[in-house]
Order: structure tokens, then sequence, then C-alpha cells
């Protein structure tokens, strides 16, 4: 039995970070949309209902028949989930005319209840509503108040029900990792099972059961997430995986040879395909972002296939999804779910059948499976890096010559980052979300080199830091840092005279400039 907690999603931007929270405590857990609850699953031992856009009173608000859990199983309603639970069982819920946003503290708090065990008085908590509760149901009581929210928590006396109206996932509540182990370990009875180690000896021997003596196929990216699966795939079958490695031409400096020789350290069957002459081809003359991208994953599943096909007794297709692609996540209107991302154009004769070995893992969850892997932390701690590559850091059309200078730039700027080490005794590079160098191909600037007048590209540095990519802050790089960089760029790169740094953070801007 696989203890779960299940966490019911009502279209919140944070749902996925609730997860994250609940397997940072060693308990496995799934995000389900809110009206697909699993009945009668043996491993439930938990039901977490997340915030919405949507009020309580939106005639298109998402609504859950709350008998299917309630007095079954332990409940926390987080935000809207607390709204709706209190909505629904005779209290009210109402506009206040100003929206309560932010940091607020709790200076009431019952530190009797189990929720709050261990909790300091003023412990500051992040609220996100226009709505509040202004009455709650009548076997409910009141746990936790602050200035301007009276129900900000409460509990039932007759079930096993707790709902706030704050948001301990996120980090401004300062204890909110301890609301969550007092609901997930306490209140639910976690026995926290779920490790990196367990995850590796489980999912080897299910990969050992499932696939037997077949043959696997796998298209590596360089990635962390497609490192990791075929790492995983060959402790459990070995040379019965074949790994294909496509070169489009636009990867990182020398980033193909060195992907090749780290996966040859990791014992991998590998096939490397230098592809770049029909991309850049096929790439002529384009300078549209959208069609650029189409291009290359159009060419990328033709140039697989074709090694794919070489394989004739292959049965399975290995992918390296991890769990945010495929939670159905709703969006604003709750028209659209978004479902995980597939290899498209696979010809029907392969017949090949899906694996994906990392399904249920979130992106911190790959890395920590790296690490039990003893994969090489260079290639665990690799930066996100874009499917079509340099390709979408090139604004305009794509020529060898452009990419050359962005991956002159480009590798000064990450090597350096490397290199450069901060007061933890840690690189720069591991303080960064993700970085890169964007080439501004469509623009000349005018500069001086010696004596003569230079009118060359100028290029953009780009660094942020964020948890998950849904929202990111540019980093605040240090300036000896910087001004070692440009320098270098500027001297050592021909092509270009001017570099600049993006400071946009997302929203409103990208992380990539495509």
């Amino acid at each position: 039995m696989q203890q779960k907690i299940i966490i019911l999603d009502f279209g919140s931007q944070t749902t996925q970070l609730i997860g994250r929270r609940v397997r940072e405590l060693d308990t496995f857990c799934e995000i389900l949309p809110y009206n697909k609850f699993p009945q009668d699953d043996p491993d439930v031992i938990g039901v977490i209902l997340s915030g919405s856009p949507y009020s309580v009173h939106d005639k298109e608000a998402f609504k859950v028949d709350l008998s299917q859990f309630v007095g079954k199983y332990p409940v926390l309603g987080i935000c809207y989930g607390a709204q709706f639970i209190s909505f629904a069982n005779g209290g009210k819920v109402e506009q206040t005319g100003t929206r309560e946003y932010g940091r607020a503290n709790l200076e009431q708090i019952d530190l009797e209840n189990p929720l709050f065990k261990g909790f300091e008085k003023g412990s500051q908590v992040w609220m996100s509503h226009g709505d509040t509760i202004t009455a709650i149901p009548q076997d409910c009581h009141v746990i936790a108040s602050t200035a301007d929210v009276e129900f900000a928590a409460y509990a039932s006396s007759k079930n096993p029900l707790w709902a706030v109206q704050f948001h301990p996932e996120v980090f401004h509540t300062s204890q909110g990792t301890l609301l969550l182990k007092n609901f997930v370990v306490d209140i639910c009875k976690s026995r926290q099972e779920w490790s990196p180690a367990s995850f590796v000896e489980s999912t080897v021997k299910d990969l050992k059961a499932q696939l037997g003596t077949d043959r696997v196929v796998l298209g590596l990216s360089g990635g962390v997430d497609s490192s990791v699966c075929a790492t995983l795939l060959n402790k459990a079958i070995g040379k019965n995986l074949t790994c294909i490695f496509v070169d489009h031409g636009m990867l990182r400096k020398n980033e193909f040879q060195k992907v090749m020789d780290a996966y040859a350290g990791l014992g991998l069957n590998v096939i490397g395909v230098d592809a770049s002459e029909k991309f850049f081809k096929d790439l002529e003359g384009v300078s549209d972002p959208e069609k650029k991208r189409k291009i290359i994953g159009r060419d990328f599943v033709e140039v697989f296939n074709a090694e794919a096909k070489k394989i004739t007794d292959a049965k399975w297709l290995a992918q390296g999804t991890i769990y945010p692609d495929r939670i159905e996540s709703l969006s604003i209107t709750g028209m659209t779910i978004k479902s995980h991302h597939n290899v498209g154009g696979l010809p029907k004769e392969m017949k090949l059948q899906l694996c994906e070995p990392l399904k249920w893992l979130f992106k911190d969850e790959v890395r920590r499976v790296g690490y039990q892997l003893n994969m090489p932390e260079r290639l665990i701690k690799r930066h996100p890096f874009p499917g079509p590559g340099l390709a979408v850091r090139i604004l305009g059309d794509i020529t060898r010559e452009k990419v050359r200078i962005l991956q002159d730039a480009d590798d000064i700027y990450i090597e350096n980052m490397h290199e450069y080490t901060m007061p933890d005794g840690s690189s720069l590079y591991d303080h960064v979300w993700q970085a890169g160098t964007v080439l501004l191909s469509t623009i000349r600037s005018v500069g001086v080199m010696g004596d003569e007048r230079t009118y060359e590209h100028p290029v953009a540095l780009r660094a942020v830091t964020s948890q998950d990519a849904m929202t990111a802050d540019w980093a605040h790089l240090p300036y000896d840092f910087m001004a070692k960089v440009s320098n270098e760029i500027i001297n050592k790169v021909k092509g270009v005279n001017r570099v600049c740094y993006d400071i946009s953070s997302k929203p409103p801007s990208t992380i990539e400039w495509e």
C-alpha cells in the first residue's frame, strides 16, 4: 500500500506548489481535477481542496459534492476550498469591497488545535482572496484570526475537517510547511515513506516487470528529465534501452560532444545524430518565432523516427515526462484542460507503447532521484534549456554564423557563472534557475574598438530566479561578475560590441525572448 494525499484542483496557480510541499514531507500525493475524486481508493489518507480564481458566487464556479470525502478522510480546505466548504454547509461568504491580498499575521491562534501545533503567535500568512467568510457552519469553530479576517481558519467539531483562508503552500506564509506537516503527518498519519531511494527501488522493480526483455527507444535532449529517465531505465533493462540524441545544430557550444561523453560515462547506449544540415536548410530565411519552433519540432520528429525505425524490434517509446506536464490544470475559464505533452508523429506501423518512469515526479524530485542514481552533478543541476535551442534566442533568421556568435557569447556567460563563487561557497550558476544569452541579430549598434568604428550586434544576458518557471524574477547578479562577462564577450566574440542585461520579470515578460 502506498499512502497518498489527494489534492483537488479548483484552478489555482499554486496547486502544484501544494503538491510539492506534500512531497517534501516524503508523502505521495496526486493532483486531480476538482470533480475527479477517486472512489474506493484504499491508499487515500487525506484530501486537500485548493484555491481557485473564482468566487463561490460565480455562475462558473467549480463545485463538488463534499460528501464524497468529508467525514471519511481528514480534509483541509485552502482559500477557495475553505470558502466553498463554508458556503456549502450553511456558512456565509461575502464580498467585502476590498481584496485581501498580501501578508497578514495570525493574532489569535488556537494552539491546542492539532493543525496549529508548534505555531507562534503573530505568525505571518499570505492572503489572496476577494471574498471572505463572514459566518461558518454550525458544527465549526474559529481556530485562527487576523486583524482583518475573523475566520482566517476554522475546524469542524463533528468531522476531521480544517479550513484556512490563507495559503500555507507559499513561501510568504512563514510556518506554512509546519501547518501542512501537522495535517499530513500528524492528522492524516502519513508514514513518510516517499523518498528518492524508495522511488528508485520500486520503479526499477516495476520497469523490469513491465518491460521484461523488450527493446525501448528514448529521445534524449541533454536535459535533466530525459537524462534521469535514461539512467533509471538503464538500471532496469541495461542494453535493451537505445537512446537517440539529435543535434539540430543549435545546442550550446560543444554541447553535443559534452553530453555524449557524459552519457558514455553513465554507460548508456546512445546513438548521436548530427542533423544540423537539415535543420539549417529548413530554417533558412525564417524569422517568425512560431514558424521556427514548428520547423524544428517537425524536423526533430522526422530525424528521430528515421533512427527509431532502424531498431526494428523496439516495442516501447520512453519519455522523460514529469508530473507537472501531465496534471490536468484548469484555466481561469474552466474550459481548457492542459494535457501532458507527448512525442507526436511516430509512424503507426511502429506500434510503440509509451513508458514514462518519471510521470509522478516534480522537477526538484527528478534532481533528487538523479543524485540517488549517482549521476554527474553538472548534468543534474543543468538549467532548463528550450527544445528549439538557440534558435529562439536569436531574434530574426537563423544562420550558422549567428549561431556561432551566440554560442561563443553564451559559453563565456555560463562558464563564468559556474566559476564565480558565492559567499556560501557554491557557484553563481546554482543560485539561478535559468540563464542564457540572446542575440539581437536584427539590430546593429555603433561601437569603437581601438581606433576603429564598429557596427555590430548587441547581446542580452538573461538570468532569472524561480521555483517552477510559472513566475520568475530577474536575478540580481554581482556587478563584478557582470563587468567581467561583458568585457570578455566584447573582447573575444567577433560580431558583438555591446552587452545588455534583461531586468524583466515574469509576468509580464517571459523567460525566453521568443
